[in-house]
């Protein structure tokens, strides 16, 4: 039966792929409509004791300077006396499309930068964006949403749930001006392929050459791609309506044999194109348990003696008792996932054995560890 869960628990972490077709849209960014990014500092309050400790000095500090502007006087004395838990130091990013206007609302995304525990529960305090240049672009505000739960206990236990020091605020900024600029659509519009794949690269430009004609399209670049737009298309209109409809055709894209592993979870995501060569893998846990059971000694009725602690420490080793088996290569994920599955091992022992079959040559794709 535990053989069985092993054995699922790996099939479902294993991807199988289908060769599916991807638009356009999905696959390249038109040059010249790149996203932009923005930074900013706040304050979330409202936190249930999990914010800043005293050793956090820029939290209190910032603090000190919000009541000022409202009005209230804090002196240095009273700062030293500030215990301000229910508040953190936040560092707000977001990125923003090009072109956006004034009034536009977009996600931002909160940090703690501070010694908080948790932003749970949280709120973000009227926060100003700028830009690179340090001009004002935006103002961020709201409830902060974390996906997660972090609670502590008083005697040093407690459980939690993902990672509570990141949070979202959904729509939580306005955009205050105009980006400005303006997308001119000349002769020819430039497409960069995100995933930087040659393969990819050439198929977009064979299935816009397809749709079109032969000389619609060229490969510019690695994995850029230049259009000629028709003559025909003289306004901005079907200029742009050209190319929403180039942006919906259809692509196959040419994906990397690659393994992603996170050891932090023993999560292993195989990917199609994954090949395995025949190896032969022999894998045992050696594991040991170290038990400390102290002894309180007493001593004698009026002998003048200590109490004492004597310290009583067990250590056991256990090793798992290993097989050679026999891995007679694979040429699809499924065949991958079936040959790894015969081992009858975890997946986070899975990861090792990956690793020292990418090591022999057996192996025939990119790891990357998260």
């Amino acid at each position: 039966m535990k053989r069985l869960f092993y054995i699922t628990t790996l099939i479902l972490l294993a991807t199988t792929f289908v060769f599916g077709q991807v638009r356009i849209k999905d696959l390249t960014t038109v040059q010249g409509m790149d996203v932009r990014q923005y930074v900013g500092y706040g304050l979330v309050t409202g936190l249930n004791g999990t914010g800043d400790t005293r050793r956090t000095r820029f939290t209190t500090q910032s603090v000190v300077n919000m009541l000022q502007r409202f009005g209230i006087n804090v002196s240095s004395i009273n700062q030293r006396q500030l215990r301000l838990r229910n508040v953190a130091a936040v560092m707000v990013t977001a990125e923003v499309p090009a072109f956006a206007q004034k009034g536009d609302r977009f996600t931002v995304t909160i940090s703690s930068m501070g010694d908080a525990k948790s932003l749970e529960g949280g709120v973000l305090l009227m926060t100003p964006l700028v830009d690179a240049a340090g001009n004002l672009v935006a103002m961020a505000q709201g409830p902060i949403t974390v996906g997660g739960f972090s609670i502590q206990t008083t005697g040093g236990g407690g459980v939690r749930q993902n990672h509570t020091l990141v949070g979202k605020i959904p729509n939580g900024a306005v955009m205050k001006v105009d980006l400005g600029g303006h997308f001119q659509l000349d002769s020819t519009i430039a497409l960069s392929v995100k995933e930087k794949d040659l393969t990819t690269t050439q198929r977009i430009v064979a299935v816009i050459n397809q749709r079109f004609t032969d000389s619609t399209a060229v490969q510019s670049g690695p994995y850029s791609v230049t259009i000629r737009i028709p003559p025909e298309l003289q306004s901005s209109t079907e200029k742009f309506a050209f190319l929403s409809e180039i942006q919906q055709l259809e692509v196959e894209p040419d994906v990397p044999a690659r393994v992603v592993i996170n050891e932090r979870t023993g999560t292993v995501v195989i990917g199609g194109n994954v090949r395995l060569l025949p190896a032969s893998v022999a894998h045992g846990n050696l594991s040991v348990e170290i038990k400390s059971n102290p002894i309180v000694s007493q001593p004698p009725p009026f002998s003048q003696g200590q109490t004492v602690v004597v310290p009583n420490t067990q250590a056991t080793v256990y090793q798992d008792t290993g097989k050679l088996v026999t891995l007679n290569g694979a040429a699809t994920v499924q065949q991958v996932t079936q040959a790894l599955n015969s081992l009858g091992v975890m997946p986070r022992d899975i990861i090792a054995i990956l690793q020292a079959l990418k090591e022999a040559g057996a192996l025939q794709a990119e790891i990357v560890v998260m």
